[in-house]
């Protein structure tokens, strides 16, 4: 009984020093200084809407900012009138938390706020809830029990979180993902909005005052932009896979995947990854990757699901030149969810790298991949001596017909030559109807008109700009219909 007693008043100590807001009725002035992410936007609503009973899980990789985005929902939460003192932060991670379910750590810190007898009103904060065995069921158990109370959990491990959010979650919990930093995002962060002005023309919605200026950034963002961290530290950037590598992405392949599936051959996996990253937007098929990974093919498929489930890539299908999806999968795309991943893993890559194109085709990806919008398809066909390929194909759901294709390139040749796009026209005559056509360049605006359809010619920064500012408009127009507070 002592020995829990002492345990106790550890454990209230520390939550007092975690939570200093019970006294100074602000959050430590380090975190008030870091810019805010813009999906806070999204996300605080979700946190102070207190009549829809349910649990918010922010879930995404690691190290995109997450804890930041839960200190600034607290000070937001403080400045709209909030009573600091019902505002509870936990760390799971923490030691001295280590085995104590999430209701006797909610009970703690009301004993530690002399709020013991009190049920309502609060908003409790779990961050990296994926360290409590079974947090799921405990959450769920906390929000029947708790009505008038606000949970808010976080994790890194985002296959575990969603998967397990979605097994034992329903209509108690609701996801809301992180993504790594969008060029959008990027650009505000480094208060380079100055440089983006209104499209002309009707070609494309932003322009640059400088896009030579703007695709140095672009690089710079390709090789570290994807972490609020990297973004605004010199040292880490001097040293991205002593960072990057060592506590994300090795964390993910060597602790967070196997614990979570089992994986036995942990090594196995890794060289999987790093071929998969150093190849980040190629074309790959089960057979060629068995052959040069030297991994199985039923074992294969398994690895490929997990690392998309930790959303370190994404696979994407293939169709024909007839936009036709092909019932046997031969072959499919992967791309890194983030480009920095191949940064670290490897160097950064400049304006003129032979990586460059296939680095820039990534990071145009990422911007949807991150923005959730993922339903896309690539061409690619060999018909006798007609052969060729189109990055990007939407589909229209309801008459299966492409409505909007998208060819990356970091090059302003085909401005000037619109003729040399055989592929892209191409695949045009087999799919005739009303298509939105963009090909992006490196520093070209212009626009080429045919007969049955415009070739729009867009530079990849403003292309990636403009993609991850429509996506966050978009997602946010979408939390409005659940949050109609929404600023």
């Amino acid at each position: 009984m002592k020995v829990r007693e002492q345990l106790k008043e550890q454990i209230v100590k520390r939550m007092s020093m975690d939570n200093p807001w019970w006294i100074t009725k602000n959050i430590p002035e380090d975190y008030k200084s870091m810019p805010h992410r813009a999906y806070l936007n999204g996300f605080y609503p979700l946190v102070s809407d207190t009549d829809i009973r349910r649990a918010v899980i922010l879930m995404g990789p690691r190290r995109v900012g997450k804890t930041v985005m839960i200190f600034h929902t607290i000070d937001r939460l403080i400045a709209e009138g909030i009573d600091p003192r019902k505002i509870i932060y936990v760390s799971i991670d923490t030691p001295i938390y280590n085995n104590t379910s999430l209701e006797d750590l909610f009970s703690y810190a009301k004993f530690a706020l002399k709020q013991e007898e009190c049920k309502d009103g609060f908003y409790v904060f779990f961050d990296e809830i994926q360290y409590l065995k079974n947090w799921e069921v405990h959450l769920k158990s906390l929000v029947d029990t708790y009505r008038n109370v606000k949970f808010i959990a976080s994790g890194s491990a985002a296959a575990a979180l969603k998967m397990k959010s979605n097994e034992s979650g329903a209509g108690r919990f609701t996801d809301f993902m992180l993504p790594p930093l969008t060029f959008f995002e990027y650009v505000n962060f480094l208060n380079l909005d100055s440089m983006i002005v209104k499209g002309k023309n009707g070609i494309s919605p932003y322009d640059s005052i400088n896009i030579d200026e703007l695709n140095r950034h672009f690089i710079d963002y390709i090789n570290f932009g994807g972490y609020p961290e990297v973004v605004f530290s010199e040292k880490i950037r001097s040293n991205p896979g002593q960072y990057i590598k060592n506590d994300i992405i090795d964390k993910v392949l060597l602790r967070d995947l196997p614990s979570l599936y089992g994986i036995t051959d942990i090594q196995e996996l890794n060289r999987l990854f790093v071929h998969i990253a150093f190849r980040s937007g190629n074309e790959f098929s089960y057979e060629t990757l068995t052959k040069e990974a030297g991994i199985r093919k039923d074992i294969l498929k398994k690895y490929l699901e997990y690392l998309e489930a930790a959303f370190l890539i994404k696979v994407v299908n293939r169709i024909d030149q007839t936009a036709k999806r092909l019932q046997r999968v031969t072959s499919f795309k992967i791309y890194l969810t983030n480009p920095s991943l191949r940064c670290a893993l490897f160097s950064p890559v400049n304006g003129d790298d032979d990586f460059i194109g296939s680095m820039v085709e990534t990071a145009i990806f990422s911007q949807w991949i991150q923005g959730g919008k993922t339903d896309f398809y690539y061409a690619n066909w060999t018909k006798g001596r007609d052969k060729g390929e189109v990055d990007i194909v939407w589909i229209d759901d309801a008459t299966q017909k492409p409505y909007s294709l998208t060819e990356i390139k970091w090059s302003d040749r085909f401005a000037e030559n619109p003729s040399e796009l055989k592929s892209l026209y191409r695949f045009c005559e087999n799919n005739r109807g009303n298509m939105k056509v963009v090909v992006t360049t490196k520093t070209k605006t212009s626009v080429w008109k045919d007969d049955d359809y415009n070739i729009f010619f867009i530079p990849s920064s403003i292309y990636a700009y403009w993609v991850s500012d429509y996506l966050y408009k978009n997602r946010k127009a979408e939390l409005l219909q659940i949050a109609p507070d929404a600023k």
